[in-house]
C-alpha cells in the first residue's frame, strides 16, 4: 500500500510540474506562430532576414543555457537536502556570472552584427534587414541571460508556475508590439526586433524579482560577491565547471552544427530556406511535450538526488520516459495530418507551403524518438552527468547531420528532402545512443 503511495506521488508531482511548463513552452510557440505569420506576410525576404540569425541567436544562448543547466542540477539537489544556504550561494554566483557573460556576449554580437549574414550564405537584399535584426535583439542579452539562468533557479525549486507566467506575459506582449510596430508605425522587420528586445528585458527583471522574494534562493551582498577564498565559493565555482562545461560544449557542437546546417540550407536558394525555416517552426508545437517533461524530470531527478532516496529517482525516470514518448506518439499523428494548414499560417507562398508540409509529413514519423532524446537529456541533467550527453550530441551532430548534409548538398546536388533525412537521422541516432548510455548507467549500478 505504502509503495503505491509512492508511486502514485511521484507520478502526481511529475504531472503537476511538468503542466506549467508544457503550457509555457505552448503558449510560447503558438505566439511564435503568431510572430512569425506577421513577418511572413512581409513577404519572404523579411521571413529570411529574421531566420538567416536564428542559428547565431542559438549559438549565444548557448552560454546561458549551458550556465542554467548547471544551476538547476545545483539548486535542485541542495534543495532535495534543505539546505538553504547553498541554494543562495549557488543563485548570488549564478548571477554574478550571468551579468559578466551577458555583458561580454552583447559587445561580441554588436561588433559581428554586420558580417554575420555574409557568414550565413543570405542573398545581397537579406543582409542589410538582417544585420538590423540581429543588432537590436543582441542589445538586451544580459536581461536574455538573466531569464534563462534565473528562470532554471526556481524551477529547480519545483516552481515551475511563475516562470510560466512570466515568459506567457513576456510572449503576450512581444506579440501586441510586433502588431503596433511592425503594421501600425510600419517599421517591418526592425519593428519585430524591437518587440523581442522589449519583452526580453522584462522577463529578465521579473525572473530577478522573483528570485529575490523566494527565500531558498534570495542570496545576500556575500554571495553575490566574487570571493574566490572562501572554501564553500570555490566548491561553487567548480561544480558549475564540472557540470556547466560540458553542457556547454554540447550546446556548442549542437549549436555550430545548426548554424553550418542552416547556412547550407540557406545557400540552397530564397524559397528553399524560407520553407525550411518554416517547417523547423511550426514542428516546434509537437514537441513541446518531450521538453515539458524534461525540465519537470531534471528537477525531480535532482531533488531525489539531493535527497538520497535512489527508488523515487528511478521511478522518476521510468514514468517520465513512458509518459513523454506515449504523448510524441499522438503528436506526430496530429503533425502529420495538420502539415500543410500550419504551413498556410505562415506564408502565401504556395511553393514554400507543399515544400514545407512534405517536410513535416516525414518528421512526424520520428517524432517518438526526439522526445526520447529530449527526456534522456534530462534525466542526465538531473543528475549532473553532461559528459556523456555532449559526447553523443557532437558524434551524432557532426558525423552524422552535418557530414551527410555536405554530402547530398555539395557533392550529390540533393534537394531539402535529402537535407531532412540527414536531420532525422541525427535525431534518431541521438535518442538510440542517450537509451544505450542510459541502460548502461542503470546496469552498472545494478
Amino acid at each position: 500500500m505504502q509503495e503505491k503511495t509512492v508511486k502514485k506521488q511521484i507520478l502526481q508531482n511529475l504531472i503537476l510540474l511538468s503542466i506549467p511548463t508544457m503550457l509555457e513552452e505552448v503558449l510560447s510557440t503558438l505566439l511564435q506562430y503568431v510572430d512569425t505569420a506577421m513577418v511572413g506576410r512581409l513577404g519572404e525576404g523579411a521571413t529570411a532576414a529574421v531566420s538567416t540569425t536564428t542559428t547565431i541567436n542559438w549559438l549565444v544562448n548557448s552560454i546561458p543555457y549551458a550556465l542554467a543547466i548547471a544551476v538547476m542540477a545545483m539548486v535542485s539537489r541542495e534543495n532535495g537536502a534543505g539546505n538553504t544556504r547553498r541554494t543562495r550561494q549557488i543563485t548570488g554566483q549564478a548571477t554574478l556570472l550571468l551579468l559578466i557573460i551577458g555583458g561580454l556576449l552583447t559587445c561580441i554580437c554588436l561588433i559581428l552584427s554586420p558580417f554575420i549574414p555574409v557568414w550565413m550564405g543570405a542573398e545581397s537584399d537579406v543582409r542589410g534587414p538582417a544585420s538590423t535584426y540581429f543588432t537590436i535583439v543582441s542589445l538586451p542579452l544580459v536581461f536574455r541571460a538573466m531569464s534563462i539562468v534565473l528562470g532554471a533557479a526556481i524551477r529547480a525549486t519545483k516552481n515551475t508556475r511563475t516562470p510560466m507566467l512570466i515568459n506567457f506575459s513576456a510572449n503576450v506582449l512581444n506579440a501586441a508590439l510586433n502588431a503596433l510596430l511592425i503594421y501600425g508605425l510600419s517599421l517591418g522587420v526592425t519593428g519585430a526586433a524591437i518587440a523581442s528586445a522589449i519583452a526580453y528585458t522584462l522577463a529578465g527583471i521579473a525572473m530577478l524579482a522573483v528570485v529575490r522574494k523566494t527565500p531558498a534562493l534570495r542570496f545576500s551582498r556575500q554571495d553575490f560577491l566574487p570571493n574566490r577564498r572562501l572554501p564553500e565559493r570555490k566548491a561553487v565555482y567548480r561544480e558549475f565547471a564540472k557540470i556547466g562545461l560540458p553542457a556547454l560544449g554540447t550546446s556548442l557542437a549542437s549549436c555550430l552544427g545548426y548554424v553550418f546546417f542552416a547556412g547550407m540550407v540557406s545557400g540552397m536558394g530564397k524559397t528553399i530556406f524560407a520553407a525550411h525555416s518554416l517547417a523547423v517552426t511550426a514542428e516546434q508545437l509537437f514537441y513541446i511535450p518531450g521538453y515539458g517533461f524534461r525540465t519537470a524530470t531534471t528537477s525531480l531527478v535532482g531533488n531525489a538526488l539531493g535527497e538520497k532516496n535512489e527508488e523515487k529517482m528511478h521511478l522518476t525516470e521510468a514514468y517520465s520516459i513512458a509518459i513523454t514518448v506515449g504523448m510524441m506518439v499522438v503528436s506526430g499523428i496530429c503533425l502529420y495530418f495538420l502539415s500543410e494548414a500550419l504551413m498556410r499560417l505562415f506564408t502565401p507562398s504556395e511553393t514554400a507551403i507543399q515544400l514545407g508540409a512534405q517536410m513535416l509529413r516525414l518528421v512526424a514519423f520520428t517524432e517518438p524518438f526526439f522526445g526520447l532524446m529530449i527526456v534522456l537529456e534530462g534525466i542526465s541533467y538531473g543528475k549532473g552527468q553532461t559528459k556523456g550527453v555532449f559526447l553523443v550530441e557532437t558524434f551524432s551532430m557532426w558525423a552524422i547531420r552535418i557530414l551527410f548534409t555536405f554530402l547530398v548538398v555539395k557533392v550529390w546536388g540533393g534537394g531539402l528532402l535529402e537535407v531532412w533525412y540527414c536531420m532525422i537521422a541525427d535525431n534518431i541516432a541521438k535518442a538510440l545512443l542517450l537509451l544505450l548510455l542510459h541502460v548502461r548507467s542503470r546496469t552498472k549500478k545494478a
